[in-house]
């Protein structure tokens, strides 16, 4: 008879199995955790191996990511499409089990762990997806959205600053349908954690507001199915079970020892963990009958295919919310998308006065919003400096989730890791505000949302020197051009109502990647735009002043910029020079686009080319080459107005025509 013990020593024989054959790996947490993940994936999880995106499955994320073999090891026993090949593949190149999960590339892999403590942070921000789209949706006798997110961490991720600010705002919020499951083994990369990490970890999450259940024993089944039995019961607040746990349990000499954690075990101590866990199968090998007790494939499509019944019902006799419950499930934009973003870029457009684009995204919101129910935003406690408030929005708050706009407290990094837990969840585009040069509170969390390619939109404003008086502690030089340096990261720097209006309608259309929108706190005159523009500037760069005659030089600018360089060449025009200005609002859009585009925007043929941009000047060099001039910001900035600071770093229409007059 198949023992819960032979269930749980599966996961363990294969993470012995793959890690010693790849030579590298994480064994210790998958034989620690293997008793408690066997219970949880077996008597509470809600999924369907053979749908892994089924919407109202319950999430389960695995925050401490180097135990990826435990998540590989549950997915494969299920029945999810990952073969027993790809275990033994494990960590190899274009391999589906690498080193850390990563989401999109496996099968059932929620969200990509590895940097200890955000996948805890996702699953909060699924929790909060969870009771958004269940506030709206559900009807009497419809609980369509209804599951639980289930998270396991290890004594690294609650070191991590990230999961204090996860679990306060978890706690605030009351996200009942939260579980968090604590591998507290004592034991880190360094050893015995008791010297560097004696947090009283209980009572910490009740300081918080969770339900906290203690010493639970995560080796013996009968205490984990109470404990979790014991976390579904609360309605309203989240539940954290401390698990006590050996890593590394089954290898005599390396048990509770932190050289089972990331090494492989070596053939010796497997062999003698084979003999201690009464496992006699050779590598990889998994009996029948111990297939067959972890078999989820024939429960998990009766589920999944009740519920999508009990969708089309839904949709008969809830026509609207239907229909709109299932384009969000879809990942689609409303059928009118581009009569709406169309009609948000003309009245921006029309804008006649100057403004801080900052004002400007409000505006574009004001337009978009109210016809865009699945974009929920919020601010890190800057809501009225990052202005992502719109009339008509209403704040989230716990007991009341049906709002649009949540106030995450000064916690960047917990709403950007968040934000991208809401959006991997589905049926939400998150979008979230702090000041720019908070960003790099964040970078981790906004760097992670570019390696999954999802669709978080990251709204910084205070972009620049511009900040003025809060001085070079607030004052962003570098952060732009750091942000454009991430892998599939768009940065836009827009220079008026206009190009703001233009960025956000890219920000929404893009579902396979995230967005910055870096934002001026100063006014921004508006310019003159063609019929030509919004294409222009929806492909990054474009022309947006040209001389009458064949330009022989060139000024390319971003946001605040802009007005510099149209200045400038305005003044060289009066006196008989040519001059080409190209605003560049997506430097990175703008490089994607077909080699024609880039030469007809800036010809090779024109040698003589500035840069504008208040801010590092290295990232332009590609622009204008060696033989042209960066003008920017390559030190901190000064305390002081704005126009004062400008002057003192040279940003002057003076000395932008004096930089051209030089080249030509």
């Amino acid at each position: 008879m198949t023992t819960r013990l032979d269930l749980a020593n599966a996961i363990r024989a294969l993470a012995m199995d793959a890690v010693q054959k790849a030579n590298s790996g994480h064994p210790g947490m998958p034989m620690g955790m293997a008793d408690i993940a066997e219970v949880l994936w077996n008597d509470f999880l809600q999924h369907d191996p053979k749908d892994p995106h089924w919407f109202n499955r319950d999430r389960f994320v695995v925050s401490n990511g180097h135990g990826s073999m435990l998540l590989y090891a549950l997915l494969h026993l299920t029945g999810y499409d990952l073969p027993i090949e790809e275990l033994k593949n494990f960590r190899q190149l274009h391999s589906k089990t690498p080193g850390h999960p990563e989401n999109g590339l496996t099968p059932g892999v929620e969200t990509t762990t590895g940097p200890l403590g955000q996948g805890f942070a996702n699953a909060v921000g699924m929790a909060i997806a969870e009771e958004l789209l269940a506030a709206r949706f559900n009807r009497d006798g419809f609980p369509l959205i209804d599951h639980r997110t289930y998270v396991f961490v290890g004594d690294g991720c609650l070191m991590e600053g990230i999961s204090h600010e996860a679990a306060s705002l978890a706690g605030v919020m009351g996200l009942g349908k939260l579980v968090v499951l604590y591998d507290d083994n004592n034991i880190s990369i360094d050893g015995e954690v008791h010297d560097w990490f004696a947090d009283d970890t209980p009572m910490r999450f009740e300081a918080y507001g969770w339900q906290v259940v203690r010493n639970v024993n995560g080796h013996d089944p009968n205490e984990v199915q109470i404990a979790l039995e014991t976390a579904r019961a609360s309605a309203d607040k989240p539940t954290l079970i401390c698990c006590k746990t050996v890593i590394g349990f089954g290898a005599p000499n390396k048990q509770g020892k932190e050289s089972s954690h990331g090494s492989p075990l070596g053939e010796a101590e497997i062999a003698l963990a084979r003999e201690q866990l009464k496992w006699p199968h050779a590598p990889f090998e998994i009996p029948a009958e111990i297939r067959a007790g972890w078999d989820a494939t024939s429960k998990g499509s009766e589920r999944s295919t009740a519920w999508k019944q009990m969708l089309d019902r839904y949709a008969a006799e809830f026509a609207a919310e239907g229909a709109e419950l299932k384009r969000r499930i879809a990942g689609e934009l409303p059928a009118d998308w581009e009569q709406i973003a169309s009609a948000a870029v003309a009245k921006l457009a029309a804008a006649d006065k100057p403004l801080a684009t900052r004002k400007c995204s409000q505006m574009a919101l004001e337009a978009i919003a109210p016809q865009l129910p699945e974009l929920i935003g919020g601010s890190a406690d800057l809501t009225e400096s990052n202005l992502t408030l719109w009339k008509g929005a209403t704040a989230s708050r716990a007991g009341n989730p049906t709002g649009n706009h949540f106030s995450w407290g000064v916690r960047e990094f917990g709403m950007a890791a968040a934000m991208n837990g809401m959006a991997l969840h589905g049926g939400i585009i998150p979008y979230g505000g702090t000041f720019l040069v908070f960003s790099d509170y964040a970078r981790n969390a906004v760097r992670m949302s570019a390696l999954m390619k999802i669709g978080s939109i990251f709204v910084f404003t205070h972009d620049s020197i511009g900040l003025g008086e809060d001085g070079p502690t607030h004052q962003a030089v570098e952060h732009v051009s750091s942000l454009r340096l991430i892998p599939n990261m768009e940065t836009w720097r827009p220079a008026d109502a206009f190009e703001t209006a233009v960025a956000w309608r890219a920000a929404i259309e893009r579902r396979n990647g995230p967005s910055v929108l870096a934002l001026s706190r100063q006014n921004l005159p508006p310019q003159a735009h063609g019929a030509d523009h919004e294409a222009g500037a929806l492909r990054g760069g474009y022309v947006l002043l040209e001389p009458l005659s064949p330009p022989d030089a060139l000024i390319i600018a971003t946001g605040s910029e802009v007005s510099l360089a149209v200045d400038a060449a305005k003044k060289m025009h009066a006196e008989g020079r040519a001059v080409r200005v190209v605003s560049m609002p997506c430097a990175e859009r703008f490089l994607k686009q077909d080699a024609a585009y880039r030469d007809a925007v800036l010809p090779k043929s024109i040698r003589a080319r500035v840069s504008v941009e208040a801010g590092i000047t290295h990232y332009w060099r590609a622009f204008v080459g060696d033989e042209g001039i960066a003008m920017g910001v390559d030190t901190f900035g000064e305390s002081a107005p704005a126009p004062a600071v400008f002057k003192h770093f040279g940003l002057t229409v003076d000395n932008v025509v004096a930089a051209v007059q030089g080249l030509l």
